[in-house]
């Protein structure tokens, strides 16, 4: 949960000019941590920096009276010198330890404590475990916490999130789902905190955490082409050209930013229609308001005017409608040499038919050629087509026009 005072600018985006109040977001993956420690020794919630893993921790501590480790902190750090025998007195207690990339080391003394603890009927909540990223809890769990751990990801806020909140879904568009970028005070507050974000990430995450070599200046440019071609196939090699290295290190460096959270690879809907297919991956900055820092783009006005909105608007809709998407669900894309195209294919478990989903910029999209033509492929169970309005209407047979909140909420009643 996010307990926020702040103050909206009068600008196209906000609707409470000069207003100040004081509002408490619930986060969707409370409930999810909170199972899972109910039914597994460990959970590991991961996401990037910032997006409010610590606040969720802390809330879930204070419920269940646990003790709180800040592995950033020396101090805390010094605490484990001994893990075995300093956390070997708190078996009875839920552990939560944040930062743990910091000290990898830790996983293998996690799993004798939690065997131990399985041996004397201590099965199931003993350690919330919060990384920064997915790279190195992945790899240090995969190995010595297999069959003892469940993973929660905590994505920035979303549509879902803020339903109940005085503030219309542009400002989450344009500012992105980051809590202190979103609800910042002003538009250049919550500018300020993206490329301050950026810059962390360039200068230390990325360097600290996975070992990385490129200088953070050519990383930046690979972040901001990447940003600039929003939506668009990865072209590794020409990217590649641009940044004066080979397609093979574009190609891992986009699998780090991907392992970091921050970028996602939407891949190709495999369909044996007898028609040529678009094999390559299409790429987008997960998070819209990075989007529009690493851009340089500050405000809505100046959105609204760039090349990339569409774009942008795109992988906003796509993220925040995978934000609540079911479990099980596999999502992708479909496009074919002669221009059938769908945005975001969803086959939603325990569903033969997929879902097929267009997104546009705009108040009242129409459907395309391309789109009728994929369909007669797909032949998908709904169509729907996500306007930036809020009206729903049919628009074709089989096809709906309808506004983003509300296929998050329909789409959502599936979990």
């Amino acid at each position: 949960m996010i307990v926020v005072t702040t103050k909206m600018e009068n600008n196209p985006v906000n609707s409470a000019p000069h207003t100040k109040f004081t509002r408490m977001i619930p986060r969707n993956a409370l409930s999810a941590v909170t199972t899972a420690l109910d039914r597994q020794a460990a959970v590991g919630l991961i996401g990037p920096r910032q997006v409010g893993k610590t606040t969720l921790a802390l809330e879930i501590a204070d419920r269940r009276d646990a003790l709180y480790l800040d592995l950033e902190s020396s101090t805390d750090r010094a605490k484990l010198d001994n893990p075995n025998l300093f956390l070997g007195q708190f078996e009875d207690r839920l552990v939560v330890l944040d930062e743990i990339h910091r000290v990898p080391q830790l996983f293998r003394d996690l799993r004798g404590l939690i065997d131990r603890g399985r041996r004397r009927g201590r099965r199931t909540g003993r350690f919330l475990i919060l990384g920064s990223a997915s790279i190195d809890l992945l790899r240090q769990s995969a190995e010595s916490l297999a069959g003892r751990i469940e993973f929660v990801r905590l994505n920035p806020l979303s549509v879902a999130e803020i339903q109940d909140e005085p503030m219309p879904v542009l400002s989450l568009w344009v500012r992105g789902g980051f809590p202190d970028s979103l609800l910042a005070a002003t538009d250049s507050d919550s500018s300020a905190f993206r490329r301050n974000f950026i810059q962390t990430y360039l200068h230390r995450d990325i360097t600290d955490l996975a070992g990385v070599r490129l200088p953070a200046e050519t990383i930046e440019r690979l972040w901001q082409m990447l940003a600039h071609s929003q939506g668009s196939p990865l072209n590794s090699s020409k990217l590649a050209g641009s940044l004066g290295v080979s397609s093979s290190t574009v190609t891992r460096y986009v699998a780090l930013l991907v392992d970091l959270l921050l970028v996602r690879r939407l891949t190709p809907v495999r369909v044996n229609v007898g028609k040529r297919l678009t094999r390559t991956p299409k790429v987008y900055v997960r998070d819209s308001g990075l989007v529009h820092a690493l851009l340089g783009i500050r405000d809505y006005n100046a959105l609204a005017g760039h090349p990339v909105a569409g774009a942008s608007w795109e992988g906003f809709v796509i993220e925040n409608l995978l934000a609540v998407a079911p479990p099980g669900t596999r999502a992708g894309f479909y496009r074919t040499q002669a221009g059938a195209e769908i945005d975001l294919v969803l086959h939603l478990p325990g569903r033969t038919a997929p879902w097929a989903i267009e997104v546009k910029l705009g108040l009242a999209p129409k459907p395309s050629r391309g789109l009728h033509h994929a369909r007669a492929d797909l032949k998908p169970g709904r169509t729907f087509i996500v306007g930036a309005g809020d009206d729903r209407y049919a628009v074709a047979e089989g096809v709906e026009v309808i506004g983003l909140r509300e296929l998050v909420g329909e789409l959502g009643r599936w979990c």
